[in-house]
């Protein structure tokens, strides 16, 4: 402890009393006083009639005392003979000159063993109701009770208006230094790839703006749009054709880049003018669509069809096959002419004494119903890496099929429509054919007008070996029967697409596949005989009798329905209590395609459709019956990877390419 002696009265000023508080507190004597600033006589009385309060704080005891002793923390504070007081409105400033606090350096921490604490309202700096607040460089109390002198002094706060920082000056990058230009050129790649169009050419309108507006930019970007821009070339007519070729013909490096040739949205149409009017013109001939093809040595993907089916000659088919070393996806959709099948055989016969095989990972001869047999023979078994198959409407036979090489593996296989297949043989080859393991899309429909393609003992053989990686299957046409929704029910736990046209089916089958309960028992009739070709008299396996324990229900997957040309299966069934199918039971399901006599009843009933959440879409030959996702309050996508690009459900044509389905494709595809 620390004692400091009075001062003598004669030769040092006095301290500050109680009574000068209002003083500096900027209060006139008549104004209520603080507790701190009480004249003794009042303490007095005030400690008279409250004897019974025992607690009392230091500071009014060393008030209640004249005699009391200075602030042992620190040395006393003594009032200057010339300090000046002028007194004001409460509002006002009051002027004081306080002297500055003397320094110790012994007592300058407050928080040191030696200096102690101060619990007293004094400005000693040593209470901690005190705190230095740096406002025009004073020392300030924030306490209620301590000396306040102006309203900074009673707020604490500066009334300085605050300085803005000055505007940021934009900064002019030099040449190739901007943070954009120095990224490495895959990121850059894949942010200019964003500007992209990747849908269809629709007439005449500009494409692509974004990335020509990015191609005056700077050298960096120009690099890295060119890129993008001629890396999939859509051409939708002649005249663009025509363009591309000049220059790429005037700067051949600019062929190197591209890798996707598009050419299924071109057509004539529009244009004013003829088939032999375009052959006049010459501006898409055998002869130039072989110059590009040379000039794009690096291409991935080429996409033809029926259009250009007398422009693809022998030669154009040799450069296709055997010129183009990094060629993996090519589509002949719908070349059906008789010049185009006579240089196709030309063009494979060329394999037969040779042992050289193919890199064509996806291929797609979809309505190519010209080629003969020995097209396929001779072709498929030269297709060691083939994954996606579309012969659709073709001449493929039992053999061809079975002569795919056993290191391909197949994910789309399209089958739909053969003549030359026998149920057994597709069969067959699916259950024991190491390529057709990891299915995800399967089309075996058939045209019952025409043939029928799989028979009961076929689609008994075949529901039951399927691999749970398919997500799409069509088996419009096969006979099925009742009883098969056994088999077919497992497989609704992993579809989202299942194609049933013309089963032998009733609403209370169909229902059996959505909601979990017994499945049908005996069917009313027995089963139809087959034809002599493939004699079955009755199924090889009696699931009508088979006891089965009950498994877990598992909700269905199925997006997509077709039960198009079922007898069963009409508006009043559909609406009726006891079908389950537009009910929010049968979710995920959201499409229903159905023949024209269901569509032309349920057209008719808007106010139903209205009330039940469906609308009834239509384009080309098929309709559907779809879920409205706006008033269920769902906005589920129809995008998944095994489609590459297409957005609808019941797609009839296999992609060979990622994009968006459009032109001569999107006909075959979802409108026949």
């Amino acid at each position: 402890m620390i004692t400091v002696p009075d001062p003598d009265p004669s030769t040092a000023p006095s301290r500050y009393y109680p009574a000068d508080f209002y003083k500096l507190t900027n209060r006139r004597s008549s104004s209520p006083a603080s507790p701190d600033s009480a004249s003794p006589d009042r303490v007095s009385s005030a400690r008279a009639t409250q004897n019974r309060q025992t607690a009392h704080t230091a500071d009014r005891r060393a008030f209640d005392r004249n005699d009391a002793p200075p602030c042992v923390a620190q040395p006393p504070i003594y009032r200057l003979r010339q300090a000046s007081v002028k007194e004001e409105s409460f509002l006002e400033s009051v002027t004081t000159t306080i002297p500055p606090i003397p320094h110790n350096d012994d007592l300058s921490d407050p928080k040191s063993p030696e200096s102690g604490s101060c619990a007293c309202c004094c400005r000693c700096g040593r209470s901690d109701s005190w705190r230095t607040s740096a406002i025009q460089g004073h020392r300030r109390a924030r306490s209620y009770t301590g000396p306040r002198t102006g309203i900074s002094e009673l707020t604490g706060v500066s009334f300085d208006p605050p300085q803005r920082p000055p505007p940021e000056v934009p900064k002019v990058f030099a040449p190739a230094e901007s943070p954009l230009e120095k990224l490495p050129v895959e990121v850059l790649d894949e942010i200019i790839a964003q500007l992209a169009l990747d849908s269809p050419p629709s007439g005449y309108t500009p494409r692509n703006v974004d990335l020509i507006n990015c191609l005056l930019t700077s050298r960096t970007i120009h690099v890295a749009t060119i890129n993008t821009l001629y890396s999939n070339i859509t051409i939708p007519h002649s005249a663009i054709f025509s363009k591309f070729l000049a220059r790429v013909s005037e700067y051949p490096g600019l062929g190197t880049i591209v890798k996707r040739l598009d050419l299924s949205h071109f057509t004539s149409i529009g244009l004013g003018r003829s088939r032999q009017v375009n052959s006049e013109v010459q501006n898409m001939t055998s002869r130039t669509l072989l110059r590009c093809l040379e000039l794009t040595p690096a291409i991935q993907e080429v996409l033809l069809q029926e259009n250009l089916d007398d422009d693809i000659d022998e030669n154009v088919l040799c450069k296709l096959f055997f010129g183009l070393s990094k060629l993996k996806a090519v589509d002949f959709c719908a070349s059906s002419s008789k010049p185009f099948a006579e240089s196709f055989t030309s063009a494979v016969t060329t394999l037969i004494d040779s042992p050289m095989n193919l890199g064509l990972r996806r291929l797609s001869l979809h309505e190519c119903f010209t080629l003969p047999s020995s097209v396929f023979e001779t072709l498929l078994p030269r297709l060691p890496h083939l994954t996606h198959l579309d012969v659709s409407h073709t001449r493929i036979t039992d053999n061809a099929l079975a002569s795919i090489p056993e290191s391909s593996s197949l994910s789309h296989l399209n089958l739909g429509r053969c003549t030359q297949i026998s149920g057994s043989g597709v069969v067959d080859f699916l259950t024991s054919h190491p390529a057709a393991r990891d299915l995800v899309f399967l089309n075996l429909a058939c045209d019952i007008a025409r043939y029928r393609l799989l028979w009961e003992v076929d689609v008994e053989r075949l529901l039951p070996a399927l691999p749970q990686t398919l997500r799409s299957l069509n088996l419009n046409g096969a006979k099925i029967r009742r009883w098969h929704t056994t088999l077919i029910r497992p497989l609704t736990k992993h579809l989202e697409e299942l194609s049933l046209a013309y089963a032998d089916l009733t609403v209370h089958e169909v229902n059996s596949l959505f909601r979990p309960g017994p499945l049908s028992s005996s069917p009313s009739s027995s089963p139809s005989s087959s034809p002599p070709s493939s004699p079955v008299s009755s199924p090889t396996r009696d699931y009508r009798d088979t006891e089965e324990l009950p498994a877990p229900w598992v909700q269905p997957t199925v997006h997509y329905l077709d039960l198009s040309s079922i007898p069963a299966i009409t508006q009043s069934s559909l609406f009726s209590a006891s079908c389950i199918l537009l009910s929010p039971t049968s979710l995920p399901l959201e499409v229903i395609e159905l023949g024209d006599k269901a569509i032309s009843s349920l057209r008719e009933c808007r106010n139903t459709n209205k009330r039940l959440g469906w609308v009834v879409k239509e384009l080309g030959r098929r309709g559907w019956y779809v879920r409205d996702t706006n008033a269920t309050g769902g906005n589920q996508s129809g995008r998944r990877s095994w489609k590459m690009g297409a957005m609808w459900w019941g797609m009839r044509k296999c992609p060979v390419a990622w994009g968006e389905v459009g032109g001569l494709y999107g006909h075959y595809m979802f409108k026949k």
